[in-house]
């Protein structure tokens, strides 16, 4: 199996490394510090779960430079989608699957405009890992996948990625509903970035205070019905499941908006809650809550809003 990995930071980073230490061959789409660290030095994790390792990979900055794959794990930040999927096209052959593992629930079709039908397959990841420095990836608790082809049922394509990811010690699952699956962390992940950004503070924070810890519910009760009003099969308990699981979170775990908040970064804003307010515009569903998160953060989308003269 050859493996493409699209956007080389935490996510990507982590799961490509693991691919690769357990004999895969993994080629990584990089670029910048980043791309001179790994084609230097190799990749380097450090993870509170696995130890540290170093893999020596294949790393690229050109897309004209990519060969057929036989699997895309996509992991660029949900505003760069469209054209990182244009630019692999050359990764792309007949049956390459192009695992979407990014935040949002409307990639997957970002995906298939840009490359075309049967590509687009829909990924979950639950993993907390970022880039620590170039060529370092450096990997804080989780490291579970689920994937699944959109029309639902099993594939071969996706039980040889399945396989491989077994055999490399990583925790995945096929997914008969990944449409399911996604929304279910949709849920969690407009909660945890809407509030940890919204407060600049901690889940431990959030939970104790008991107004922001009942507006972290009323962000996953809009989500929910968003999804259900669109055809989503969410278990009738789906959101005291995100309420269970942010109550396991240890009290130090922010989320990547906060920091790219705090960090004067792009915001992956119109993915998760932009998307989610014109959908309840189009559904007639108030959002109040979503709505909330989205104006009060928007003036941040595209970095300090003082470092443009706003």
């Amino acid at each position: 199996m050859r493996v493409l990995v699209v956007g080389a930071g935490g996510v990507g980073g982590y799961f490509g490394a693991r691919l690769a230490r357990a004999g895969v061959s993994v080629a990584f789409l990089a670029r910048g510090p980043h791309l001179q660290a790994i084609q230097r030095d190799g990749l380097r994790v450090r993870s509170a779960a696995d130890g540290d390792f170093t893999v020596k990979v294949d790393a690229i900055g050109d897309p004209q430079r990519l060969s057929p794959a036989d699997v895309v794990l996509f992991c660029v930040k949900a505003f760069d989608t469209e054209s990182a999927a244009t630019a692999i096209r050359p990764a792309i052959g007949p049956e390459t699957a192009v695992v979407s593992l990014q935040n949002g629930v409307d990639n997957e079709e970002t995906i298939a405009r840009a490359l075309g039908p049967g590509h687009a397959v829909g990924g979950v990841a639950w993993v907390f890992a970022a880039i620590e420095a170039p060529g370092v990836i450096v990997h804080r608790l989780g490291g579970r996948l689920a994937f699944g082809e959109l029309a639902g049922g099993a594939s071969p394509r996706l039980e040889r990625l399945h396989a491989a990811f077994t055999t490399a010690g990583v925790p995945s699952e096929v997914s008969p509903d990944i449409t399911r699956v996604l929304w279910e962390k949709y849920l969690l992940i407009c909660a945890q970035a809407g509030m940890t950004a919204l407060a600049r503070a901690p889940i431990g924070v959030i939970r104790a205070v008991p107004e922001s810890w009942q507006m972290y519910r009323r962000l996953a009760e809009e989500v929910a019905a968003l999804g259900r009003a669109g055809g989503v099969r969410l278990a009738s308990d789906a959101v005291d499941k995100t309420m269970r699981d942010a109550a396991a979170l240890a009290p130090h775990v922010y989320s990547s908006l906060h920091t790219d908040l705090v960090q004067g970064r792009r915001l992956e804003l119109e993915a998760l809650f932009g998307h989610a307010v014109r959908l309840g515009e189009r559904l007639g569903l108030a959002t109040p809550t979503l709505f909330a998160v989205y104006a009060a953060l928007k003036p941040h989308l595209d970095g300090p809003p003082e470092a443009r003269g706003a």
